[in-house]
């Protein structure tokens, strides 16, 4: 395409207010070549000045790049400037109580990709020139670490610069909210109407060169008092590990918070051990995807572990691969989800969450322990959510996705690190029975049936994407019947099989969630086969349910 003259002048105006020289002249370079003719260019130029980036699941994710619709130091300034405008608001006033250090405190911190720490400094500067107490952690560190400092501290708020298991190209800006101004969920990352709410300030946020900034801020570091609380989440015992960080910041603590738990027997994968924002030995840094884990479980194989841990690159999802006759496997976040909900329910009671596209095992074990169960929408920012004070507090929730929050008290957030303590307390102990962790997925299924979920995507563009989802909740399958937890969420169901679909937040996709369930019995083995069966028809039937 050409050059529009609208996405021209808009460009030449973020390039006069950006205070970047790096990325005004990124810019500069990519506008010239468009003015002089380069139609990829021109495309380059119209998608750097489309949509800013908005809060999505879970926070702004986008290219680092300048623009409106990438990650910089100007972007991350305007939406700092935002959020200091709405806490001000929250807190009274619209105007911050005392200055240079004198103010109510937020606490910045960054993992190790691309821009990380020119993003957390910018952050950080913002904050303080808007007369807050900023505290910056001072190293690259585990989301769960601000997430913790949040609470610990009794900060307003916290914002973490990362993008979690996202591309190398990618960065973003996750915000916690403390209990000042989110009493009701202390220390859980932003949700509506607080996100709108803020994006609108972001919006009429003067240019990132005009935004006041100060250098009064200090270090705070929580990583002791973070490592002493995640110990105590298990009672140690002998087990073989085999780990791996992804390229990501979470391996030196992982290693700290297994052995302060018990656990000194730890072999990480040396090719990933240190933090590299290329992710150079994957091809994405996700422990979901095909190929990630493979170093992993080759190291576990190697040293005759007992178990395999996959942190994602800013720790707050985790991996579990076990052995088997077979060889090793990795878990699905499914099974790992419903070990652990289980186990946490052994010994407490309480209240346990997970999402209406995860499998519905938790709860029928939530069912056997006579504990409360609660289903919310995607992301974690819902899931931390769903205690409604009817009884007994939230002690474990999780997604499908490898998120999982063990120790709400500390962490209302996924917490990969404390996930992997927890899981070893499990191993470990039924190690020290002579079983694993495949012994009590079988022990599950017999007690509560066996449930097989799988999830995939369709790309479709946004129109299409949406129609589908209006044509399946006006008119399901014939026997099915139909729910909307959400307008943009369908669920329909039939006796042992749910399939629900929603848009991608981020990407133009459906996706889509099967789960088929064979009623409890001993033979777990020929449950299993039946239930494969059933999931591979079910998968024919959603992908022509979900054809354009």
């Amino acid at each position: 395409m050409t050059l529009r003259p609208a996405v021209r002048d808009a460009a030449m105006r973020w390039i006069a207010d950006d205070p970047d020289p790096a990325t005004r002249g990124e810019l500069q370079r990519v506008l010239a070549a468009a003015m002089a003719g380069d139609v990829a260019a021109a495309d380059d130029v119209a998608a750097r000045m489309a949509t800013p980036l908005r809060f999505g699941t879970a926070g702004l994710r986008g290219p680092v790049r300048a623009g409106p619709a990438g990650m910089n130091v100007a972007v991350v300034r305007r939406t700092t400037a935002g959020l200091a405008a709405w806490l001000a608001g929250r807190l009274g006033g619209g105007t911050v109580p005392g200055s240079g250090g004198g103010g109510p405190l937020v606490v910045v911190g960054r993992d190790a990709r691309r821009g990380s720490e020119a993003f957390a400094a910018a952050a950080a500067a913002v904050l303080a020139g808007a007369g807050f107490d900023t505290a910056i952690l001072p190293e690259p560190l585990p989301t769960p670490v601000l997430a913790f400092a949040v609470q610990h501290l009794g900060a307003v708020a916290g914002v973490q610069v990362t993008a979690s298991h996202n591309p190398p190209a990618d960065n973003g800006y996750k915000v916690y909210l403390g209990a000042a101004v989110a009493p009701e969920a202390p220390g859980a990352q932003l949700v509506a109407p607080a996100d709108v709410q803020i994006e609108a300030l972001i919006d009429a946020a003067p240019p990132a060169v005009d935004v006041p900034t100060s250098p009064g801020t200090r270090t705070v570091d929580v990583t002791d008092e973070y490592l002493d609380r995640v110990g105590r989440l298990s009672r140690g015992g002998a087990l073989r590990i085999a780990l791996t960080p992804l390229h990501g910041v979470g391996g030196a603590t992982a290693v700290h918070a297994l052995r302060r738990a018990g656990f000194t027997d730890v072999h990480v994968v040396a090719s990933q051990a240190a933090p590299d924002p290329d992710f150079p030995t994957v091809a994405f840094p996700n422990p979901e995807e095909p190929g990630a884990t493979d170093a992993l479980l080759a190291v576990a194989a190697e040293v005759g572990a007992d178990l395999a841990i996959a942190l994602d690159p800013d720790a707050d999802r985790c991996a579990l691969g076990v052995p088997t006759a077979g060889g090793w496997r990795m878990l699905t976040g499914d099974e790992t989800g419903v070990l652990l909900g289980d186990h946490i329910l052994r010994s407490r009671t309480g209240l346990v969450a997970t999402t209406v596209v995860s499998s519905s095992m938790l709860r029928a074990v939530a069912e056997a322990h006579g504990a409360r169960y609660a289903e919310t929408l995607t992301g974690f920012k819902h899931i931390v959510r769903a205690d409604d004070g009817a009884g007994d507090g939230l002690v474990f929730g999780y997604e499908e996705a490898l998120g999982y929050c063990v120790d709400p008290e500390a962490v209302r957030d996924k917490d990969g690190i404390a996930t992997a303590v927890l899981a070893c307390d499990l191993a470990s102990g039924l190690r020290a029975a002579g079983a694993a962790l495949p012994e009590r997925l079988d022990e599950l299924a017999r007690d509560h049936g066996v449930h097989l979920t799988e999830g995939f995507s369709v790309r479709l563009d946004p129109p299409a994407r949406d129609a589908t989802v209006a044509r399946l909740a006006a008119a399901p399958p014939e026997g099915w019947s139909v729910q909307r937890p959400a307008p943009d969420v369908v669920v329909v169901r039939r006796p042992g099989e749910r399939l629900v679909v929603r848009p991608s937040g981020t990407e133009p996709k459906l996706k889509a969630y099967l789960e088929v369930v064979e009623p409890p019995g001993e033979d777990v083995a020929a449950a299993r086969a039946r239930a494969a069966d059933r999931l591979a028809a079910l998968r024919v039937a959603a992908d022509a349910l979900l054809a354009p």
